[in-house]
């Protein structure tokens, strides 16, 4: 399904195929050969999604594109199932396994391995053909890696990486569950006037 959001509309490469029970919304840009499976959500609410040629983004994967943190996939990059991609760049041939979860202002670059159900943590880099193993986090520019019992030694990187202001804008502080919720209430809400192209 395409859905123009605000003015912006998905664009498709002839060559490419986008399942049916996919949504693409606002702009989106899928390139040559690339396949977007069923269930996948691509939606840029503020800012754009750039899928380069030949990606496979597969089944019920989301990427999300917002104002200050674009999502650009490279070529030949794979995002399994029920992986989560948001606001971050994604360099040419990566892996990124099911369920692995990538946060605004992240960077993977090429040839890297994101192995099932890891993290790449706000603002972080992964250096070319690094491998995240298995349920690990990756923290830091260049990133770090910690096993998920680490949480101690994560926070002391982490903690500098500003969550709450990356993902939420708001300082540390002031990041209560009801401005958080506000913040997004309204941002959503823009979905109110979408239209279905397709």
């Amino acid at each position: 399904m395409l859905i123009e959001h605000e003015g912006r509309r998905p664009r498709v490469d002839d060559s490419a195929h986008v399942a049916p029970t996919a949504v693409l919304c606002g702009d989106v840009r899928v390139g040559a050969d690339s396949r977007i499976l069923f269930g996948a959500v691509l939606t840029a609410e503020t800012g754009t999604i750039e899928v380069g040629e030949r990606c496979i983004v597969m089944e019920n994967a989301l990427l999300r594109g917002r104002e200050s943190h674009p999502v650009v996939i490279g070529d030949h990059v794979l995002v399994g199932p029920h992986a989560h991609v948001n606001g971050a760049r994604i360099g040419p041939e990566v892996f990124l396994a099911t369920g692995v979860s990538v946060f605004p202002g992240a960077q993977i670059e090429r040839g890297s391995e994101i192995r099932i159900n890891a993290v790449v943590h706000v603002n972080s880099r992964v250096e070319p053909n690094t491998t995240v193993p298995i349920g690990w986090i990756a923290a830091g520019d260049p990133a770090q890696l910690f096993a998920p019992e680490a949480h101690e030694r994560l926070w002391e990187v982490q903690e500098a990486m500003d969550f709450p202001g990356t993902v939420f804008g708001l300082p540390r502080e002031e990041a209560s569950m009801d401005r958080i919720c506000a913040r997004y209430a309204e941002s959503f809400g823009r979905h109110r006037g979408d239209r279905v192209l397709d």
